[in-house]
Formats: structure tokens, C-alpha cells, sequence
């Protein structure tokens, strides 16, 4: 385990850092590249101060061919762990383009200098946006596919190249098999536990924890609570919230299956990493007053286009397949993310 090598794309960001922290504990090298465009360094001076460990850091772009190529001839990674990404949906149906080019044209580059380093497993940062409108709340990973914004059709895109690309190992046996784990991310919220590392969003964030926690702290003046009128219990939206240390544990635990018998002659396979049941927003909030003593100040805004009342994952998979499951509570996310706001209440500045 000690001497295999992981590259992370995207590795300065949020999610991205927090998995730089369990794969350095679990005892892999770490090598990270990121272009800091919606991410810091600080982060990692961070991860490397937690953990008591080093990694190695390259400030690149992976839409960068020549330079990728050159990181995977230094570092001979086993194993690619893919963050790097654009992901405000809000945003991707304003600069679709941006989003294209960023998340598909880059993961294409990527792949391409894997294939040909000979690097054939990855660990895949996908989203719940994949899935189309249903109407079930719960989604399993056999659900159709319909993203409904340019940065979940991002993502289901770059899910369809790699099957194809899985599936293009019966026509070359003669090179080793790809070997690839979708993970399907819920909603990630937290911190790590140390407050040294958490969510940075540049600007009014786009997700509900960070700006709940920016409103505690007086940064935000008020929260809007996005339609009071759904058809569930409180009338707010109900999401299935996940402790980001939960989910990169996930990460690592996909690691183990790739290298497992499981996949030993390739694959291509999807994960939900949620917690299988949901929140709503004001559970979300008097769950934020209860732990912190801080009022939350909100006002009610009508819904917001495209929103759907309720989902959650159904993440019985990645139980009986990765041996995962989330482990720490609403109370751990909201303490958690409290302890990261309140002492770095200009994020990484």
C-alpha cells in the first residue's frame, strides 16, 4: 500500500484536500495537481500540517497535455483520483461553454495521458445531478440518467466516456483493463474535524451549509430559504447530506475494490456516496442554532427553477461493494463546519 503513488486532480480543493488527508494517513504518496483556479495552496500547507506528512504539488492545468504527460512520467501513479472540475450549477447554465471545455475537454486529456502512460485506474468525482427527474425520492445507480443542467450533463458525459472506454478493453486485451469507480456524490458539507480545512467558496456561496455558516458568523446578512411550499413535511427541500470525510473515506475504500479480485479484469461502476435519508433546510438551520447557539437569520424566497422537492440516495451499493458507509451525524457536520468557519472566518485569506 505505502509505495503506491496517487495522483489527485483538483487535489487544493474542497473535496480534493479533505482526500489528500485520508490517502496520506492510510499511507499513500500523494502527488496533486491543480491549477488554483477556484482553489488554494494554503490548503494543502494545511493537509501536510494535519497529517504530519508531505505530498507533492505541480500547479497545472489538466487541459495541459504536455505537462500532465510530464507529472505521470515523474510520479508513476497506480491510481488517478479525479476532482479537478467547475461544479456551480448555476453557473454552468450561464458559461456552458466553460463548463464543457473545463470538465469534459480536461477529463479527455486527461484520460488521454493516462492511456498512454499506462495508468487504467480511476476514481471518478461524479454527482447525483447525473440522474433525471424522477418520481421516485430515492435513487439507486441503476436509475435512468437525465441531468438537467450543463454541469450534471458535464459529468454524465465524462460517465459515458469512461464506459465506453471500459468497454473498449474486449476489443485491445492486450493492454491492461481500465478499471473505474463513479462516485456519485449526495450533497458534501463539513469539515474536517482539526478546523484547519473546509468548504473556501469564492464569493456569495452557491450551497446552502457554507452560507448558513456565513450568516452565523455576520459575513451574510440574512439566508434565503428557496420556496416553503414543497410537498414535505416543513414545506422546504429535502437533500441527502453528507460529512466530507465520510465521502473521501469513500474515495479510499473505492482504491480497494479497484485493486481487488472484484475488478481484476476491469470494470466500469457506479457508487452513490449519500447518506440515505434527507434534510431539510430548516432541520438544517435549527440544527445549526441548536449546535452553535447562533440565530440564524432567514427570510422566504420563492423556489428556485429546476429544484425538486426531495431526493436522496440509495447507497446500499457502496455498502456491500466498497464496505462504506457514513458514519458521522447531522450534529458532527454542523459542529464541524462551525469549528472550521469560526476560526478561519475569511476562509483561507
Amino acid at each position: 500500500m505505502s509505495h503506491q503513488t496517487i495522483l489527485v486532480t483538483g487535489g487544493a480543493g474542497y473535496i480534493g484536500s479533505h482526500a489528500c488527508v485520508e490517502l496520506l494517513q492510510a499511507g499513500f504518496n500523494v502527488a496533486v495537481v491543480d491549477n488554483l483556479g477556484n482553489s488554494k495552496y494554503e490548503s494543502l500547507r494545511r493537509v501536510q500540517q494535519i497529517t504530519g506528512k508531505t505530498l507533492t504539488f505541480y500547479q497545472a492545468d489538466i487541459r495541459d497535455k504536455a505537462a500532465l504527460t510530464e507529472i505521470f512520467a515523474k510520479e508513476s501513479p497506480s491510481t488517478v483520483m479525479h476532482f479537478a472540475g467547475l461544479k456551480a450549477v448555476g453557473e454552468s447554465c450561464e458559461k456552458p461553454l466553460l463548463y464543457y471545455n473545463n470538465n469534459v475537454y480536461g477529463t479527455m486529456i486527461l484520460l488521454e495521458v493516462m492511456d498512454e502512460s499506462n495508468v487504467r485506474q480511476l476514481v471518478f468525482s461524479s454527482s447525483a445531478t447525473v440522474y433525471g427527474q424522477t418520481s421516485l425520492t430515492q435513487y439507486s445507480e441503476d436509475f435512468p440518467l437525465g441531468p438537467i443542467n450543463p454541469y450534471g450533463r458535464s459529468k454524465a458525459m465524462i460517465e459515458d466516456i469512461l464506459r465506453d472506454l471500459s468497454a473498449s478493453d474486449k476489443i485491445n486485451p492486450n493492454r491492461s483493463p481500465w478499471k473505474v469507480a463513479l462516485l456519485r456524490y449526495f450533497n458534501p458539507i463539513g469539515a474536517h474535524e482539526s478546523g484547519l480545512i473546509g468548504e473556501d467558496p469564492n464569493g456569495i456561496p452557491n450551497n446552502l451549509m457554507p452560507y448558513v455558516a456565513q450568516v452565523a458568523i455576520g459575513k451574510l446578512p440574512q439566508l434565503s430559504v428557496f420556496g416553503d411550499d414543497y410537498p414535505t413535511p416543513d414545506g422546504t427541500g429535502i437533500r441527502d447530506y453528507i460529512h466530507v470525510v465520510d465521502l473521501v473515506k469513500g474515495h479510499i475504500n473505492a482504491i480497494t475494490a479497484l485493486n481487488s479480485d472484484a475488478f481484476k479484469d476491469g470494470g466500469c461502476k457506479a457508487y452513490n456516496l449519500g447518506a440515505g435519508k434527507g434534510y431539510s433546510v430548516l432541520e438544517i438551520i435549527a440544527a445549526f442554532e441548536s449546535v452553535t447557539g447562533q440565530k440564524i437569520n432567514y427570510k422566504i424566497s420563492p423556489r428556485r427553477a429546476g429544484d425538486l422537492a426531495e431526493y436522496f440516495a440509495n447507497p446500499a451499493l457502496a455498502f456491500k461493494e466498497l464496505n462504506w458507509k457514513v458514519e458521522k451525524s447531522l450534529n458532527d457536520i454542523v459542529a464541524d463546519t462551525w469549528n472550521w468557519q469560526s476560526k478561519n472566518p475569511q476562509g483561507y485569506n
